[in-house]
Parts: structure tokens; sequence; C-alpha cells
């Protein structure tokens, strides 16, 4: 019985956070990295979009960089598990939704969306994703 309970521990010990691309340290620490993997699991913080443009703009930039993103690392936007996305307006909801239609594939990842006051950067839309390598 003793293998047993050693075996989860064993496969935890395995188990490592890389932290990918944040470039050379500086004096402080940074505040968050973009990409952290643990395991087969892949976390990419909050991607906004910085130039002119509708929310449909907005949203095909921010899905781009997050596959760029996702393919760096050896995943895919099919693989993603969980996506949160934070609109600066409610009213662009539909907008969003045709360009996020099918960018993740058949079997889309499971979703949250709000309006959030304040989305950094003047982005008309931010988003993050879990997902797996």
């Amino acid at each position: 019985m003793a293998t047993a309970a050693a075996a989860p521990a064993a496969a935890q010990e395995k188990l490592v956070k890389k932290v990918y691309g944040s470039g050379a340290k500086g004096a402080k620490p940074p505040l968050f990295n973009g990409v952290v993997s643990y395991g087969n699991l892949v976390f990419i913080a909050g991607v906004g979009y910085h130039s002119e443009g509708d929310i449909k703009v907005h949203t095909k930039g921010v899905l781009d960089q997050i596959q760029q993103q996702l393919e760096k690392v050896g995943s895919s936007m099919e693989k993603v598990l969980k996506c949160n996305v934070y609109l600066a307006d409610l009213k662009d909801y539909a907008g969003m939704n045709e360009v996020f239609q099918g960018r993740f594939g058949a079997e889309p990842p499971v979703r949250t969306t709000i309006a959030a006051a304040g989305v950094p950067g003047n982005s008309l839309v931010e988003i993050d994703v879990i997902a797996y390598l």
C-alpha cells in the first residue's frame, strides 16, 4: 500500500514551474510574467490590443497574439481549456463573438465574459487563457 501512496508524490515532484521569455533580469522582479507553465498546463496573462480599431480589430489582434504565444511554447488554440474575456464595454459583446467564433477549433474552451471598467492601455478587450501542452 505504501507504493501506491508514493506514486502520486513522485509524480508531483516532477512538476516544474517554467517562466517563458521575460527577457533580461532587472533590479526589481517584474510585476507579473506573461506566460508560465506548470507541468503540462500553460497560463497566459491578459493580452490587450493597443492600437487603433474597433472591437473586431482588437479581438483579432488579441487572439493572434495568444495563438503566437501558445505555439511558441508548444501548445495551440485547440488546447485552450479556459478563457476569460474582459470587455471595456458590454456593447462590444456581439462584435467580439463574431471574431472569437471558431478561433479555438470545433470544441472551444469554457469561457467567462464580463465588462470591466478600465481595461488597461485603452484596449477594448483583454483575454487570458489556460491551456495544456
